[in-house]
C-alpha cells in the first residue's frame, strides 16, 4: 500500500471511514505484530481526520492500561480503570463518547486542547485487551457514526490478534 490514503474528495465523515476501512485491513494484511498495525491505525486515523490525539492503550497488569502506538502530542503513560474515560471504557466494556471533557467527573487532562473524547474498548475472553482513543480539540465532535466504524476497527484488531 502506498503512504498516501486514498479519500474522496469534499468526503463526509462516514464517507472517509467507508473509503479507510478497507485500507486499514489491507495495511493489517499479513502483520503478525500487534504493535506494528496499532501505530499504523493510529497514523491512518490521524491523517484521515486529522484529530488532536488518537492512540492506545493496552492492559499490561490487571486494572491498568499502558500507552501504546499514537499520533499526537506527549500523552500520559498509564492510566488505571477507574481513572478518565479510558479507564470508563476500559471498566465498563464499552465505547464512551464525552461531548466536553472537561464535564466528564475525572477526566485526565493530558491536553489542555482536548475538547471531546472517544474511547472504544477491545474485549476478548471477558477481559479489556486495549482501548482505543480519540481526542478533539472541537466540543461534540464524536457521534453513532465514529462509534460504528471504529467499533468496526477494534474489531479487525480483535480478530487478527486476540
Amino acid at each position: 500500500m502506498s503512504e498516501e490514503l486514498l479519500l474522496p474528495d469534499n468526503a463526509t465523515r462516514e464517507e472517509i471511514y467507508a473509503a479507510i476501512l478497507p485500507q486499514i485491513e489491507a495495511v493489517m494484511d499479513g502483520v503478525d505484530d500487534l504493535i506494528a498495525n496499532l501505530a499504523n491505525i493510529a497514523a491512518i486515523l490521524k491523517q484521515a481526520f486529522d484529530f488532536h490525539w488518537v492512540g492506545f492503550y493496552r492492559t499490561t497488569t490487571p486494572n491498568l492500561l499502558m500507552l501504546g502506538p499514537f499520533q499526537g502530542p506527549l500523552a500520559c503513560v498509564s492510566i488505571a480503570f477507574d481513572k478518565g474515560v479510558c479507564g470508563a471504557a476500559a471498566t465498563t466494556q464499552k465505547t464512551v463518547i464525552v461531548e466536553d471533557v472537561d464535564q466528564f467527573p475525572g477526566h485526565i487532562a493530558c491536553s489542555s486542547l482536548s475538547k471531546s473524547e472517544i474511547v472504544v474498548p477491545l474485549v476478548a475472553g471477558g477481559e479489556t485487551k486495549l482501548v482505543l482513543d480519540i481526542d478533539s480539540d472541537k466540543i461534540d465532535d464524536f457521534g453513532v457514526v465514529d462509534q460504528r466504524y471504529l467499533e468496526q476497527i477494534v474489531a479487525l484488531i480483535a480478530k487478527r490478534h486476540f
